[in-house]
């Protein structure tokens, strides 16, 4: 199936296929909220879209595909924040807790992502390498211009181990912003 979607910037879309892509995001989104990720078809997303199922498939392989491409988005939303903090472990803890926060305000879609992100889906690996991206470049801005690249390798295993965690069911996503805390504490004191 096309990987077009995650790979094309959103702006290169005709304005017939980007509003097509927009309403199956809207109703991806709805139906993940109303049925939950094991009951949600590309199928009934297509169908609330007001798009048929062939259309639906074009843009997503899959719904672990649909899911993965949420998670994008949602990410994306509040990429641009600047961390809060005046030293770099502040900093860094204020990007953890932030993203966890917004998974804890999001619990269809945090239920739905773990199993999506771990799934062989070839359009889902090509958006792990994205997100996996979107961590690091957040780190690193966070960090500011002297961060080393195995402190940001520690912090994004940190961070996506976390998030594993969290996805089974073993600590909140809340809980998952605090404990980093003192992950994040240990990496950087530790480094320094």
């Amino acid at each position: 199936m096309s990987s077009y979607v995650s790979n094309a910037p959103r702006q290169e879309l005709g304005s017939r296929r980007a509003e097509t892509v927009e309403r199956l995001f809207a109703a991806g989104a709805e139906e993940l909220d109303e049925v939950g990720h094991e009951a949600l078809t590309i199928r009934s997303v297509a169908s609330r879209a007001g798009v048929s199922a062939a259309t639906a498939y074009t843009y997503f392989a899959s719904k672990n595909h649909l899911f993965a491409e949420l998670f994008w988005r949602h990410l994306a939303e509040d990429a641009d924040v600047v961390a809060q903090g005046a030293t770099p472990v502040e900093r860094v803890q204020d990007v953890t807790r932030r993203m966890a926060a917004r998974l804890a305000a999001s619990p269809a879609l945090a239920a739905a992502v773990t199993p999506a992100l771990l799934s062989s889906d070839a359009d889902v690996a090509r958006l792990r390498l994205r997100i996996g991206g979107e961590f690091l470049d957040r780190f690193s801005r966070a960090l500011g211009e002297h961060a080393e690249p195995a402190v940001l390798e520690a912090l994004v295993l940190a961070f996506s181990g976390a998030l594993l965690q969290a996805g089974m069911g073993v600590l909140t996503y809340t809980d998952m912003g605090e404990r980093l805390d003192a992950v994040v504490a240990a990496i950087l004191e530790g480094h320094a």
